[in-house]
């Protein structure tokens, strides 16, 4: 049975300073790198055929050294499709700040809605339509052939497949938290089906 492992990139140097990261190119921290490898740790003797990351580095980054850590080298797909989502006017901005200007609501609204973009940017639905595709397209496509797939992202990119294999509705979303560097594994039949699901956290 095919296997599907998500991991969240380690923590950036913008998660550290709670920012709003989106498309911003920032490097992991030395704690991001060390979940990175952490991460890798947990999925040896795993046996994984390909990779999937996205154009930013901080995911790039926590692969490598998540592989290296694995002990494993994979060909590796890299598309923007699995970016963050783009946080538009808030993008750089302290997330505390914001509360403090907006209100806490209003921020939470921002960072965790479905369907309610922060201003000039995306909301997780925009996100998910430009990642579902891709996933079902290229990831998908790799697991009906019975490959075991490993795809390292973003919060956002990685919830809006989280959504879709475990059936949350737009309010369940609303509460999903992924951490960064915590490999979520689930067991899918070459159809796409959940069989089960494992966080090695």
């Amino acid at each position: 049975m095919p296997k599907l492992v998500l991991i969240r990139h380690g923590q950036s140097l913008w998660n550290l300073e709670n920012r709003f990261t989106g498309w911003v190119d920032v490097p992991l921290t030395q704690q991001g790198e060390d979940e990175a490898r952490r991460a890798g740790e947990k999925l040896r003797g795993l046996k994984l055929n390909v990779a999937y990351t996205s154009a930013l580095t901080r995911a790039q980054r926590t692969l490598a050294l998540a592989m290296e850590a694995a002990g494993i080298h994979l060909p590796v797909i890299r598309d923007q499709a699995l970016n963050e989502r783009h946080y538009g006017d808030i993008q750089g901005l302290n997330k505390d700040d914001l509360k403090k200007k907006f209100g806490e609501e209003q921020v939470k609204i921002w960072r965790r809605s479905y369907d309610i973009p922060p201003p000039n940017g995306e909301s997780l639905k925009d996100t998910a339509a430009r990642t579902l595709p891709f996933f079902e397209r290229c990831i998908l496509g790799d697991i009906r052939q019975g490959k075991n797939v490993l795809v390292v992202a973003h919060g956002n990119s990685n919830r809006s497949i989280v959504m879709k294999l475990d059936g949350l509705s737009k309010e369940q979303v609303l509460e999903l938290n992924l951490e960064t560097g915590v490999p979520l594994v689930y067991d899918l039949t070459e159809a796409g089906q959940v069989q089960g699901k494992q966080v090695l956290g």
